[in-house]
């Protein structure tokens, strides 16, 4: 049987010690303050919105939802992100993505502070993650899996791993993450040939393709670890991973569920780089 790694304990291992970080800033004067910018009203947007606000709540992180019309036009979007970006009270800045297609996301990325950049959408972040640069601020979801590796005092050295999905959000910063801690990284894709014998193969089978319950039992070896990053849909309108769970849980040692698994973690983390982005731009 497998251990279930279940996102909620890990979250509340970092409760704890982000509690601690944010009253000190408190004693010195400073309250932590994440914009999260959102254009329109995506239903999966508003759900990872309200479970942000909660989160930010939790520990005292002052939460302020900046929403913008979905038929805003490129240049008033720019100049209103332009202010919330050079707001001195706000610490860190979560936009949505992606953006309408009339937006163009590209110069954003540019215009944001990346002191103020708590998901990596920078290029200077994202430049620092391949470059295994401390001072970055890695995307979310990526660093959650580290978190939840480290907290299941699972040590990734030398091991054989297996991204499944090369994308920046995911697949590529968090393969950059895992060669950091020393592990053997494959990214898999699309054009991977024999890719359930690839998949077979790893130790640490991560799944990140953004496909409903594409990994099947026989892609994954006995007693791998499986981490599932995937948030779909099911035939039936159910939210499931990109891990067939109920087959696969019986051969593996470890497994995340969905949900319950890496996205209960992803707006601790985000905590924790607003906490971080606070302290840097206060010179601490």
């Amino acid at each position: 049987m497998s251990i279930v790694m279940r996102g909620l304990e890990v979250a509340g291992s970092m409760k704890e010690k982000l509690q601690e970080e944010f009253l000190a800033l408190k004693e010195r004067g400073i309250i932590p303050h994440l914009a999260i910018v959102r254009v329109g009203a995506r239903p999966d947007d508003l759900a990872y919105e309200r479970g942000a606000k909660k989160r930010m709540n939790t520990i005292g992180i002052k939460c302020t939802v900046f929403e913008i019309p979905e038929d805003v036009d490129q240049e008033l979007f720019e100049l209103q992100f332009g202010k919330i970006n050079s707001n001195p009270e706000i610490h860190g800045i979560l936009l949505f993505r992606p953006l309408p297609k009339h937006l163009n996301e590209e110069s954003l990325k540019g215009l944001i502070n990346p002191l103020k950049d708590v998901d990596s959408m920078s290029p200077v972040n994202a430049a620092k993650v391949f470059s295994g640069d401390e001072t970055c601020f890695a995307p979310c979801t990526p660093e959650s899996v580290i978190e939840i590796l480290d907290y299941y005092n699972i040590d990734i050295t030398g091991k054989k791993v297996v991204v499944l999905g090369r994308s920046m959000v995911v697949g590529k910063p968090l393969s950059m993450l895992l060669l950091k801690k020393n592990a053997t990284v494959t990214i898999c894709h699309t054009k991977t040939k024999n890719l359930e014998k690839v998949c077979r193969e790893a130790e640490i089978l991560i799944a990140a393709a953004g496909k409903a319950k594409m990994v099947t039992q026989e892609m994954v070896g006995d007693n791998a670890i499986v981490i599932d990053v995937g948030i779909n849909l099911d035939e039936e309108g159910n939210l499931c991973g990109d891990v067939d769970y109920k087959n696969v849980e019986g051969k593996s040692s470890y497994i995340t569920p969905v949900p319950g698994g890496v996205g209960s973690v992803t707006s601790s983390v985000l905590a924790k780089h607003v906490i971080t982005a606070a302290k840097r731009l206060n010179c601490i």
